[in-house]
Protein backbone atom coordinates (compact mmCIF):
# COMPACT_ATOMS: atom_id res chain seq x y z
CA UNK A 1 0.00 0.00 0.00
CA UNK A 2 2.92 2.34 0.70
CA UNK A 3 4.13 1.80 -2.86
CA UNK A 4 0.72 2.82 -4.23
CA UNK A 5 0.78 6.07 -2.25
CA UNK A 6 4.36 6.84 -3.31
CA UNK A 7 3.68 6.04 -6.97
CA UNK A 8 0.45 8.03 -7.12
CA UNK A 9 2.02 10.99 -5.35
CA UNK A 10 4.99 11.07 -7.72
CA UNK A 11 2.78 10.73 -10.81
CA UNK A 12 0.51 13.56 -9.65
CA UNK A 13 3.52 15.80 -9.02
CA UNK A 14 5.25 15.02 -12.31
CA UNK A 15 2.09 15.59 -14.38
CA UNK A 16 1.05 18.69 -12.48
CA UNK A 17 4.48 20.33 -12.82
CA UNK A 18 5.52 18.81 -16.15
CA UNK A 19 2.41 19.79 -18.12
CA UNK A 20 2.87 23.60 -17.99
CA UNK A 21 6.55 23.16 -18.89
CA UNK A 22 5.52 21.07 -21.88
CA UNK A 23 2.91 23.69 -22.83
CA UNK A 24 5.64 26.35 -22.98
CA UNK A 25 7.76 24.11 -25.21
CA UNK A 26 4.86 23.46 -27.59
CA UNK A 27 3.89 27.15 -27.74
CA UNK A 28 7.50 28.09 -28.52
CA UNK A 29 7.48 25.60 -31.42
CA UNK A 30 3.94 26.56 -32.51
CA UNK A 31 2.69 22.98 -32.16
CA UNK A 32 -1.05 23.69 -31.97
CA UNK A 33 -4.20 21.68 -32.59
CA UNK A 34 -5.84 21.78 -36.02
CA UNK A 35 -9.66 21.96 -35.72
CA UNK A 36 -12.03 20.32 -38.22
CA UNK A 37 -14.29 22.76 -40.09
CA UNK A 38 -17.26 20.35 -39.90
CA UNK A 39 -17.22 20.24 -36.08
CA UNK A 40 -19.17 22.45 -33.65
CA UNK A 41 -18.40 26.12 -34.40
CA UNK A 42 -17.61 26.72 -30.71
CA UNK A 43 -14.51 24.58 -31.18
CA UNK A 44 -12.93 26.97 -33.68
CA UNK A 45 -11.63 29.09 -30.79
CA UNK A 46 -9.50 26.08 -29.76
CA UNK A 47 -7.42 26.22 -32.93
CA UNK A 48 -3.75 26.51 -32.02
CA UNK A 49 -4.12 25.09 -28.49
CA UNK A 50 -1.03 22.96 -27.73
CA UNK A 51 -1.60 19.24 -28.27
CA UNK A 52 0.32 15.95 -27.72
CA UNK A 53 -0.15 16.44 -23.95
CA UNK A 54 -0.39 12.67 -23.59
CA UNK A 55 3.40 12.70 -23.83
CA UNK A 56 3.55 14.18 -20.32
CA UNK A 57 1.22 11.49 -18.96
CA UNK A 58 3.27 8.68 -20.50
CA UNK A 59 6.57 10.03 -19.15
CA UNK A 60 5.03 10.73 -15.73
CA UNK A 61 3.84 7.11 -15.56
CA UNK A 62 7.17 5.63 -16.66
CA UNK A 63 9.22 7.80 -14.30
CA UNK A 64 6.88 7.28 -11.33
CA UNK A 65 6.78 3.51 -11.76
CA UNK A 66 10.58 3.25 -11.99
CA UNK A 67 11.19 5.59 -9.04
CA UNK A 68 8.59 3.84 -6.88
CA UNK A 69 10.31 0.48 -7.31
CA UNK A 70 13.70 2.11 -6.68
CA UNK A 71 12.43 3.73 -3.47
CA UNK A 72 10.83 0.48 -2.29
CA UNK A 73 14.08 -1.39 -2.98
CA UNK A 74 16.04 1.22 -0.99
CA UNK A 75 13.59 0.82 1.92
CA UNK A 76 13.61 -2.98 1.64
CA UNK A 77 16.08 -4.76 -0.69
CA UNK A 78 13.82 -7.83 -0.58
CA UNK A 79 10.85 -6.01 -2.07
CA UNK A 80 9.76 -7.41 -5.47
CA UNK A 81 10.98 -5.53 -8.51
CA UNK A 82 9.02 -4.62 -11.64
CA UNK A 83 6.73 -7.46 -12.72
CA UNK A 84 6.30 -8.99 -16.16
CA UNK A 85 2.63 -7.97 -16.24
CA UNK A 86 3.34 -4.31 -15.50
CA UNK A 87 6.20 -4.15 -17.99
CA UNK A 88 3.98 -5.66 -20.69
CA UNK A 89 1.27 -3.11 -19.94
CA UNK A 90 3.81 -0.30 -20.15
CA UNK A 91 4.99 -1.69 -23.49
CA UNK A 92 1.43 -1.64 -24.84
CA UNK A 93 0.81 1.86 -23.49
CA UNK A 94 4.05 3.32 -24.86
CA UNK A 95 3.70 1.50 -28.19
CA UNK A 96 0.21 2.85 -28.78
CA UNK A 97 1.35 6.26 -27.55
CA UNK A 98 4.11 6.30 -30.17
CA UNK A 99 1.57 5.53 -32.91
CA UNK A 100 -0.52 8.42 -31.63
CA UNK A 101 2.53 10.69 -31.47
CA UNK A 102 3.26 10.03 -35.15
CA UNK A 103 -0.37 10.79 -35.96
CA UNK A 104 -0.30 14.05 -33.98
CA UNK A 105 3.04 15.15 -35.42
CA UNK A 106 1.84 14.69 -39.00
CA UNK A 107 -1.32 16.70 -38.24
CA UNK A 108 0.72 19.54 -36.76
CA UNK A 109 3.45 19.59 -39.37
CA UNK A 110 1.01 19.35 -42.30
CA UNK A 111 -1.62 21.60 -40.63
CA UNK A 112 -4.50 19.26 -41.33
CA UNK A 113 -7.03 17.28 -39.30
CA UNK A 114 -5.85 13.91 -40.66
CA UNK A 115 -2.53 12.42 -39.61
CA UNK A 116 -1.46 8.87 -40.43
CA UNK A 117 -3.57 7.27 -43.14
CA UNK A 118 -5.93 4.58 -41.87
CA UNK A 119 -3.91 1.68 -43.29
CA UNK A 120 -0.60 2.77 -41.78
CA UNK A 121 -2.22 3.46 -38.42
CA UNK A 122 -3.90 0.05 -38.41
CA UNK A 123 -0.66 -1.75 -39.31
CA UNK A 124 1.32 -0.01 -36.57
CA UNK A 125 -1.36 -0.65 -33.95
CA UNK A 126 -1.62 -4.29 -35.01
CA UNK A 127 2.15 -4.74 -34.77
CA UNK A 128 2.21 -3.42 -31.19
CA UNK A 129 -0.87 -5.47 -30.27
CA UNK A 130 0.50 -8.71 -31.72
CA UNK A 131 3.85 -8.38 -29.93
CA UNK A 132 2.02 -7.66 -26.67
CA UNK A 133 -0.32 -10.64 -27.06
CA UNK A 134 2.46 -13.11 -27.88
CA UNK A 135 4.60 -11.98 -24.95
CA UNK A 136 1.62 -12.00 -22.58
CA UNK A 137 1.31 -15.78 -23.01
CA UNK A 138 4.92 -16.22 -21.85
CA UNK A 139 6.90 -15.37 -18.70
CA UNK A 140 5.31 -17.81 -16.23
CA UNK A 141 5.97 -17.17 -12.53
CA UNK A 142 6.96 -19.77 -9.92
CA UNK A 143 3.36 -21.05 -9.93
CA UNK A 144 3.24 -21.35 -13.71
CA UNK A 145 0.96 -18.32 -14.14
CA UNK A 146 1.53 -16.26 -17.28
CA UNK A 147 0.40 -12.60 -17.53
CA UNK A 148 -2.48 -13.53 -19.85
CA UNK A 149 -4.51 -16.64 -20.51
CA UNK A 150 -6.19 -18.23 -23.52
CA UNK A 151 -9.39 -18.44 -21.45
CA UNK A 152 -11.84 -15.60 -22.04
CA UNK A 153 -12.60 -13.86 -18.75
CA UNK A 154 -15.36 -11.86 -17.11
CA UNK A 155 -14.30 -11.42 -13.49
CA UNK A 156 -11.87 -14.31 -13.72
CA UNK A 157 -10.97 -16.87 -16.41
CA UNK A 158 -13.95 -18.87 -17.65
CA UNK A 159 -12.74 -22.50 -18.13
CA UNK A 160 -15.40 -23.42 -20.71
CA UNK A 161 -14.46 -20.38 -22.84
CA UNK A 162 -10.94 -21.57 -23.58
CA UNK A 163 -9.57 -20.44 -26.94
CA UNK A 164 -7.08 -23.33 -26.81
CA UNK A 165 -9.82 -25.93 -27.34
CA UNK A 166 -8.18 -26.99 -30.60
CA UNK A 167 -4.61 -27.11 -29.32
CA UNK A 168 -1.93 -24.79 -28.00
CA UNK A 169 -0.98 -23.23 -31.34
CA UNK A 170 -4.58 -22.56 -32.36
CA UNK A 171 -5.26 -21.17 -28.88
CA UNK A 172 -2.34 -18.76 -29.18
CA UNK A 173 -3.49 -17.55 -32.61
CA UNK A 174 -7.06 -17.05 -31.43
CA UNK A 175 -5.81 -15.25 -28.32
CA UNK A 176 -3.74 -12.85 -30.46
CA UNK A 177 -6.87 -12.05 -32.47
CA UNK A 178 -9.01 -11.70 -29.32
CA UNK A 179 -6.41 -9.52 -27.61
CA UNK A 180 -6.12 -7.24 -30.64
CA UNK A 181 -9.90 -6.92 -30.81
CA UNK A 182 -9.90 -5.66 -27.20
CA UNK A 183 -6.96 -3.32 -27.83
CA UNK A 184 -8.52 -1.89 -30.99
CA UNK A 185 -11.89 -1.38 -29.28
CA UNK A 186 -10.34 0.32 -26.23
CA UNK A 187 -8.00 2.61 -28.16
CA UNK A 188 -10.75 3.68 -30.57
CA UNK A 189 -13.19 4.15 -27.69
CA UNK A 190 -10.89 6.48 -25.76
CA UNK A 191 -9.86 8.25 -28.96
CA UNK A 192 -13.50 8.98 -29.88
CA UNK A 193 -14.24 10.14 -26.32
CA UNK A 194 -11.38 12.66 -26.48
CA UNK A 195 -13.36 15.44 -28.12
CA UNK A 196 -14.16 17.86 -25.28
CA UNK A 197 -11.95 19.51 -22.68
CA UNK A 198 -11.21 17.01 -19.91
CA UNK A 199 -13.78 14.42 -20.98
CA UNK A 200 -11.47 11.49 -21.79
CA UNK A 201 -8.99 12.30 -19.02
CA UNK A 202 -11.66 12.54 -16.33
CA UNK A 203 -13.43 9.37 -17.47
CA UNK A 204 -10.13 7.48 -17.58
CA UNK A 205 -9.24 8.55 -14.02
CA UNK A 206 -12.30 6.63 -12.80
CA UNK A 207 -11.55 3.59 -14.97
CA UNK A 208 -7.97 3.31 -13.66
CA UNK A 209 -9.26 3.91 -10.15
CA UNK A 210 -11.45 0.84 -10.56
CA UNK A 211 -8.50 -1.26 -11.72
CA UNK A 212 -6.54 -0.05 -8.68
CA UNK A 213 -9.25 -1.34 -6.34
CA UNK A 214 -9.63 -4.61 -8.24
CA UNK A 215 -5.88 -5.23 -8.25
CA UNK A 216 -5.67 -4.75 -4.48
CA UNK A 217 -8.64 -7.07 -3.98
CA UNK A 218 -7.21 -9.71 -6.32
CA UNK A 219 -3.92 -9.58 -4.41
CA UNK A 220 -5.65 -10.02 -1.05
CA UNK A 221 -7.82 -12.84 -2.38
CA UNK A 222 -5.18 -14.55 -4.53
CA UNK A 223 -5.33 -18.34 -4.54
CA UNK A 224 -3.10 -19.58 -1.74
CA UNK A 225 -2.98 -16.21 0.02
CA UNK A 226 -3.38 -16.32 3.83
CA UNK A 227 -6.04 -13.60 3.45
CA UNK A 228 -8.11 -15.69 1.03
CA UNK A 229 -11.71 -16.20 2.16
CA UNK A 230 -13.91 -18.84 0.53
CA UNK A 231 -13.45 -20.40 -2.89
CA UNK A 232 -13.56 -17.25 -4.97
CA UNK A 233 -9.79 -16.76 -5.27
CA UNK A 234 -8.03 -15.11 -8.22
CA UNK A 235 -5.27 -16.46 -10.47
CA UNK A 236 -3.76 -13.20 -11.68
CA UNK A 237 0.00 -13.14 -12.11
CA UNK A 238 0.91 -9.73 -10.62
CA UNK A 239 -2.24 -8.08 -9.22
CA UNK A 240 -0.56 -5.72 -6.74
CA UNK A 241 1.94 -4.37 -9.27
CA UNK A 242 -0.91 -3.84 -11.72
CA UNK A 243 -2.77 -1.97 -8.96
CA UNK A 244 0.33 0.22 -8.49
CA UNK A 245 0.42 1.00 -12.20
CA UNK A 246 -3.32 1.77 -12.27
CA UNK A 247 -2.94 4.15 -9.32
CA UNK A 248 -0.02 5.87 -11.06
CA UNK A 249 -2.01 6.27 -14.28
CA UNK A 250 -5.02 7.63 -12.42
CA UNK A 251 -2.90 10.17 -10.51
CA UNK A 252 -0.98 11.23 -13.62
CA UNK A 253 -4.27 11.93 -15.39
CA UNK A 254 -5.52 13.96 -12.43
CA UNK A 255 -2.38 16.12 -12.69
CA UNK A 256 -2.88 16.49 -16.43
CA UNK A 257 -6.61 17.22 -15.99
CA UNK A 258 -5.70 20.33 -13.95
CA UNK A 259 -4.49 21.89 -17.22
CA UNK A 260 -6.80 19.99 -19.60
CA UNK A 261 -10.10 20.98 -18.00
CA UNK A 262 -12.19 23.66 -19.70
CA UNK A 263 -10.89 25.94 -21.05
CA UNK A 264 -8.07 23.52 -21.87
CA UNK A 265 -4.54 24.85 -21.91
CA UNK A 266 -3.44 21.65 -23.68
CA UNK A 267 -5.01 18.64 -25.40
CA UNK A 268 -3.83 15.06 -24.89
CA UNK A 269 -4.01 14.37 -28.64
CA UNK A 270 -3.85 10.89 -30.14
CA UNK A 271 -0.59 10.45 -28.20
CA UNK A 272 -2.61 10.40 -25.01
CA UNK A 273 -5.85 8.79 -26.16
CA UNK A 274 -4.15 5.83 -27.86
CA UNK A 275 -1.74 5.36 -24.93
CA UNK A 276 -4.62 5.44 -22.42
CA UNK A 277 -6.71 3.12 -24.59
CA UNK A 278 -3.81 0.68 -24.79
CA UNK A 279 -3.43 0.78 -21.01
CA UNK A 280 -7.17 0.20 -20.48
CA UNK A 281 -7.07 -2.85 -22.77
CA UNK A 282 -3.91 -4.10 -21.06
CA UNK A 283 -5.54 -3.97 -17.64
CA UNK A 284 -8.60 -5.87 -18.89
CA UNK A 285 -6.45 -8.63 -20.39
CA UNK A 286 -3.82 -8.92 -17.64
CA UNK A 287 -6.26 -8.68 -14.74
CA UNK A 288 -8.41 -11.39 -16.35
CA UNK A 289 -11.47 -9.10 -16.59
CA UNK A 290 -11.84 -8.84 -20.35
CA UNK A 291 -15.63 -8.91 -20.71
CA UNK A 292 -16.05 -6.74 -17.61
CA UNK A 293 -14.38 -3.93 -19.56
CA UNK A 294 -17.69 -3.41 -21.36
CA UNK A 295 -19.12 -2.23 -18.02
CA UNK A 296 -16.10 -0.44 -16.53
CA UNK A 297 -15.45 1.35 -19.81
CA UNK A 298 -19.16 1.70 -20.54
CA UNK A 299 -18.85 5.38 -21.46
CA UNK A 300 -16.28 4.53 -24.14
CA UNK A 301 -18.59 1.77 -25.42
CA UNK A 302 -21.57 4.16 -25.55
CA UNK A 303 -19.65 6.79 -27.50
CA UNK A 304 -18.26 4.20 -29.91
CA UNK A 305 -21.75 2.80 -30.50
CA UNK A 306 -22.99 6.29 -31.36
CA UNK A 307 -20.46 6.46 -34.19
CA UNK A 308 -21.38 2.98 -35.45
CA UNK A 309 -25.09 3.87 -35.38
CA UNK A 310 -24.46 7.19 -37.15
CA UNK A 311 -22.42 5.62 -39.95
CA UNK A 312 -24.79 2.67 -40.36
CA UNK A 313 -27.91 4.86 -40.41
CA UNK A 314 -26.26 7.27 -42.87
CA UNK A 315 -25.54 4.43 -45.31
CA UNK A 316 -28.94 2.74 -44.92
CA UNK A 317 -30.92 5.96 -45.42
CA UNK A 318 -28.60 7.30 -48.12
CA UNK A 319 -27.55 10.48 -46.36
CA UNK A 320 -29.77 10.93 -43.29
CA UNK A 321 -28.25 11.29 -39.82
CA UNK A 322 -29.45 9.62 -36.63
CA UNK A 323 -27.59 12.09 -34.40
CA UNK A 324 -26.91 15.75 -35.13
CA UNK A 325 -23.25 14.78 -35.02
CA UNK A 326 -21.17 11.86 -33.83
CA UNK A 327 -19.47 11.02 -31.49
CA UNK A 328 -22.34 11.40 -29.02
CA UNK A 329 -20.86 14.29 -27.00
CA UNK A 330 -21.00 16.57 -30.05
CA UNK A 331 -24.68 15.69 -30.59
CA UNK A 332 -25.53 17.24 -27.22
CA UNK A 333 -23.31 20.25 -27.94
CA UNK A 334 -25.31 20.91 -31.10
CA UNK A 335 -28.53 20.54 -29.09
CA UNK A 336 -27.39 23.55 -27.06
CA UNK A 337 -25.69 22.01 -24.03
CA UNK A 338 -22.64 23.93 -22.81
CA UNK A 339 -19.38 22.04 -23.20
CA UNK A 340 -18.80 21.90 -19.44
CA UNK A 341 -22.33 20.55 -18.93
CA UNK A 342 -21.73 17.75 -21.46
CA UNK A 343 -18.39 16.86 -19.86
CA UNK A 344 -19.69 16.72 -16.27
CA UNK A 345 -22.79 14.74 -17.21
CA UNK A 346 -20.71 12.29 -19.21
CA UNK A 347 -18.35 11.97 -16.24
CA UNK A 348 -21.40 11.07 -14.15
CA UNK A 349 -22.37 8.44 -16.72
CA UNK A 350 -18.81 7.12 -16.74
CA UNK A 351 -18.81 6.92 -12.95
CA UNK A 352 -22.09 4.98 -12.96
CA UNK A 353 -20.65 2.50 -15.48
CA UNK A 354 -17.52 2.08 -13.34
CA UNK A 355 -19.66 1.56 -10.23
CA UNK A 356 -21.69 -1.09 -12.08
CA UNK A 357 -18.48 -2.87 -13.11
CA UNK A 358 -17.12 -2.86 -9.57
CA UNK A 359 -20.50 -4.07 -8.32
CA UNK A 360 -20.42 -7.04 -10.69
CA UNK A 361 -16.81 -7.78 -9.71
CA UNK A 362 -17.60 -7.83 -5.98
CA UNK A 363 -20.99 -9.55 -6.33
CA UNK A 364 -19.39 -12.47 -8.17
CA UNK A 365 -16.92 -12.95 -5.30
CA UNK A 366 -19.72 -12.79 -2.71
CA UNK A 367 -21.70 -15.47 -4.59
CA UNK A 368 -18.66 -17.78 -4.66
CA UNK A 369 -17.98 -17.05 -0.98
Amino acid sequence: MIALLIGAGLALLFALVGTPLFIRLLVRKSYGQFIRDDGPTSHHTKRGTPTMGGTVVVFAVLLSYALTHLIMWMLNPRSPGPSASALLLLFLMVGMGLVGFLDDFIKISKQRSLGLDAKAKLILQAAVGIIFAVMALNFPDENGLTPASTQISLVRDIPWLNLAFGGTVLGAILFVLWSNLIVTAATNGVNLTDGLDGLAAGASVMVFGAYTLMGIWQSNQACGSPRQAGGGCYTVRDPLDLALLAAILSAALVGFLWWNTSPAKIFMGDTGSLAIGGAVAGFAILSRTELLLAFIGGLFVLITLSVIIQVGYFKLTKGKRFFKMAPLQHHFELKGWAEVTVVVRFWILGGLFVAAGLGIFYAEWVVLL
